[in-house]
């Protein structure tokens, strides 16, 4: 008998069923992924196992025996813990109080014991490897960091069965490897861990077995022994997909769109220059910290440059807040859609025409309702937002890859010359992610200017026109995209001698 089986699980919300007849079968000391399309199903399967929801029918059991867990708590006390693909981190709280939420160390006065907290927190921290001082507020930390303290917190109740979805989309190389050395201590102790992901590389390497989800349903479970990259993405989408990356530039003379001269921001980057042609992808490419977010940032208006100087299309500017440099044709996708880029309890519909008001407002400031359905119907079918009638559902509905479109169609709508994507990707399945790179392969090919940014190495070699490699806050490299290797890349990320520098 299974340690923890799903058996004939269906959940809906509405008239969308999202789950249907869903059976998979866990077992101690194993590595079980679940893979599947974005809006198949897996979130809410983990949330059923998780006790955030409830099934509509079907059970789950564990040990052989049938659990009823009405909330979390109840599912930690049958030893199931979660970490979920959005941060629920209290910024204004210490690192050391988010990862012991609810249970504090405490005096015999029943005050929290503070150099408890603290000295467990550190201790929590050791066995992933991390290096996180427990005493400053939560909030100021990347969102790599943040991803650590929840994965922290969770471990820190000494689950058995650990779920973790799409952990690593915001970890750094050495980050995903501590992790990864975490899960197969607990792995070699007994514990079940689930993990759910949309990188294939990682499937593959650490899975024992891979659950597949399409359309709701299972269609199959794989072990070590059978399971490939190519089967996987048949199991998921109903067809092999071959070229995951579109060709290159058809047309690479374009005019200047962007120049940057020795721009400067304390302690973020150091004369960093480069610049983005229309008709291109430039991609840039560094380690976390590297200083790509904050300079786009500092470019776009969200942030001042200290020193240096910035032209768009040969004029220099100096955008003093974002709503100017979207004016002037800029827009900025990022790599937090949570936080800073879209509206969670708002519709498809409305965050869809946040970026392009204006164009869409009568004389009297009323949005033309009819214009606004338009231009969302055309992206919920250009972008294959799912569920495909979906214009009024608040956003908080939708699974996290399709609100990654929600943001793209978001930005296309206020139809830009220049577009800057952070992490375009992050979080979302292969078909999508392929979609997506031939999204913004049309873009360029239109004659607009893409500037990229991304940790995957393999999706800047297979995107990029030509790439921008950035170390410690300065820029090491400028590549043509000719031939070039992971190897010549990451010498230049590691600051060693790079033929070509620019």
């Amino acid at each position: 008998m299974s340690y923890l089986q799903v058996k004939n699980v269906v959940k809906t919300f509405g008239n969308n069923k999202v789950l249907e007849d869903i059976s998979i079968d866990f077992e101690k000391g194993e590595i079980h992924s679940i893979i599947g399309e974005n809006g198949v199903g897996k979130s809410t399967l983990m949330k059923i196992i998780g006790g955030i929801y409830q099934a509509d029918s079907g059970e789950v059991l564990l040990d052989g025996h049938n659990i009823t867990m009405r909330n979390p708590v109840e599912a930690y006390a049958h030893g199931i813990g979660i970490v979920h693909q959005e941060l629920s981190i209290a910024g204004n709280m210490t690192v050391a109080q988010n990862v012991f939420v609810n249970h504090e160390p405490v005096n015999r006065l029943g005050f929290i014991d503070w150099n408890r907290l603290y000295k467990n927190t550190e201790e929590e921290f050791r066995k992933i490897g991390a290096n996180i001082n427990p005493r400053v507020p939560a909030g100021t930390l990347s969102v790599g960091l943040q991803q650590m303290i929840e994965i922290t917190k969770v471990l820190s109740k000494d689950v058995n069965i650990l779920i973790l979805d799409e952990p690593t989309s915001a970890l750094s190389d050495k980050e995903i490897e501590n992790l990864f050395r975490l899960l197969f201590d607990l792995r070699e102790k007994g514990k079940l861990i689930i993990f759910i992901s949309h990188k294939l590389n990682e499937i593959t390497r650490i899975s024992d077995k891979v659950s597949v989800l399409r359309d709701g349903t299972c269609t199959g479970t794989l072990t070590r022994e059978n399971m490939d990259v190519q089967t996987i993405i048949r199991m998921m989408v109903g067809r092999n997909i071959d070229n995951l990356y579109p060709p290159k530039a058809k047309n690479r003379n374009g005019k200047c769109a962007l120049r940057a001269e020795n721009i400067s921001r304390k302690n973020k980057f150091e004369n960093v220059s480069f610049d983005i042609r229309y008709g291109e992808i430039a991609g840039m490419f560094g380690l976390v910290g590297a200083g790509r977010t904050e300079c786009a940032f500092s470019i776009f208006g969200a942030d001042k440059i200290d020193s240096g100087k910035v032209f768009f299309e040969e004029k220099e500017v100096r955008f003093p807040n974002p709503s100017q440099a979207i004016k002037a044709g800029v827009c900025y996708l990022s790599e937090d859609r949570k936080a800073i880029g879209l509206f969670v309890d708002m519709t498809v519909r409305e965050n869809t025409i946040a970026a392009c008001l204006k164009s869409i407002c009568s004389p009297i400031q009323f949005i033309k309702e009819d214009k606004s359905r338009s231009i969302t119907e055309t992206y919920i079918e250009e972008l294959e937002i799912h569920p495909s009638q979906c214009m009024e559902n608040r956003l908080s509905n939708l699974s996290g890859g399709n609100q990654q479109k929600v943001l793209f169609a978001k930005w296309l709508a206020a139809n830009p010359k220049l577009l800057i994507v952070d992490e375009p990707t992050r979080g979302v399945d292969v078909g999508a992610k392929a979609m997506i790179h031939k999204i913004l392969r049309k873009l360029a090919d239109s004659g607009m200017a893409v500037w990229m940014i991304s940790s995957e190495l393999p999706e800047i070699l297979g995107v990029s026109d030509k790439v921008i490699v950035m170390h410690e806050g300065k820029c090491q490299a400028v590549l043509e995209n000719d031939n070039l290797t992971e190897e010549i890349v990451m010498k230049a990320a590691f600051r060693e001698e790079v033929e070509g520098n620019g």
